[in-house]
Order: C-alpha cells, then structure tokens, then sequence
C-alpha cells in the first residue's frame, strides 16, 4: 500500500509522541504538526480506515502492528539518508535534517537496502539516534540525560534529542558535537543551569533548556 508524504509525516509523527507516551491526542499532534486539530482528526480517520491506527474515546490513539511498521521504515530511511549526507557528503549535522525529510519518502526498498550495504549498515545517525534494520530492529541505547550527570563525573556526548538547526548550532558555539568528552563543573539551582568544561577548553554555562536535550553515556576512564 503506498501513501502520500503528507501521510507518512503524520505516522512518524505519532511514532515519536508515542516514544514519550503511550496514546497520543489530537491537541499535541496538532500542534507538532503545526496545523489545527480539525485537519487532524481528518487524517486520522484516514489512517484508522487504513488500519494504520487504534483508537478508544477520551483515551486517544496508537499506532497499530502495521502502522508502527511503516513509521520504523520511515524512520530507518529518514536516519540513513541523515548519515549519508553527513559522511558521505559532509554536510554539517545541522544541516542533514530538513534534506533528510524530503529524502525518506523515496519509495524504492531496493534503493534503502543498496544505501544501508553501501553505508556499512551503520547503527546511529549524525545525531546518535539509532537506525532501525530492515526487519524493524532497534539498537539499543545506555545512556541518561546531562541533567542527570553527577558532578565532575567524566561523561561522552550520545544524543541530542532536539534537532532543529537552531539547537545545533548553539551546541557547535560551545564545542559540543557526538563523542565529546565533558564534565559537570556546577549547578546553578536558581534556573537549572549547568557550568560544564567540554575537553580543554574554558568552563561554559549552557541552560537547563539546552541540557535537557543532551543525553551521554560514562566515559570508562573517570577521574
């Protein structure tokens, strides 16, 4: 069955809200959507009729078996083209998103399975998300919010969880980019922000707004 772009941005859509809960409502996929909830509840009749979505009343919906299927592969493709144009093209991480969106709606498996084999089938895209494999697999991921990092524990940059180009280019203002090695140096419990040393360079203070979007994982030598 094949579906529109429009259609398929709504199935990835719901698949990330569906990360952070497990029924999405017509209000926060609208407004991630960044369209009103009537032209929603439009395109969710349409997906229902598709078989793509369950839902209940006053609970909201999910995404069913063959609807979660498609949203990975929308994923998975989305996430390549991302690490192609990074390494393969050298396009800055800030930059592979908004092409990668238009990219994943390419239709052809053949053309996927020939990008993946070309790629070495790699695990994580530009921003350490993770790619989904042909059968759906996720890798999994150790790691825990910067907020979550105790004081002067030694730690490596795994994620950044808001891609907008914005947040991306504040990060690459402070030095912070995929394996970059830091360290809390404070907290500041009037707003939440944090004094953190990335490498050798100067201490630097980032919000609690920016830190929230960074997760790490223990670098295995701590000090």
């Amino acid at each position: 069955m094949n579906f529109t772009s429009t259609e398929e941005n709504y199935i990835k859509q719901i698949y990330h809200l569906q990360q952070e809960k497990e029924r999405v409502n017509t209000n926060s996929l609208a407004a991630e959507m960044k369209t009103r909830p009537a032209s929603v509840t439009d395109m969710l009749k349409k997906l229902k009729n598709k078989k793509l979505l369950q839902y209940e009343r006053y609970r909201g919906f999910k995404l069913t078996e063959p609807g979660k299927k498609i949203a990975l592969g929308i994923v998975r493709k989305h996430r390549l083209w991302e690490f192609f144009l990074a390494n393969k093209l050298g396009f800055e991480w800030d930059k592979v998103h908004v092409i990668a969106e238009e990219l994943e709606h390419v239709s052809s498996d053949e053309l996927i399975s020939r990008l993946d084999l070309f790629l070495g089938n790699p695990s994580f895209d530009p921003h350490g998300d993770p790619i989904p494999d042909r059968n759906g697999k996720i890798p999994q991921v150790k790691q825990l919010n910067l907020l979550s990092l105790p004081l002067s524990q030694q730690a490596t940059v795994s994620s950044v969880t808001n891609q907008t180009g914005e947040m991306l280019d504040m990060l690459k203002h402070y030095g912070i980019g995929l394996g970059t090695v830091l360290r809390i140096i404070k907290r500041f419990d009037f707003d939440g922000s944090l004094e953190i040393r990335v490498a050798k360079q100067p201490p630097c203070i980032i919000t609690e707004q920016v830190a929230k979007n960074v997760f790490v994982h223990y670098a295995k030598n701590t000090t």
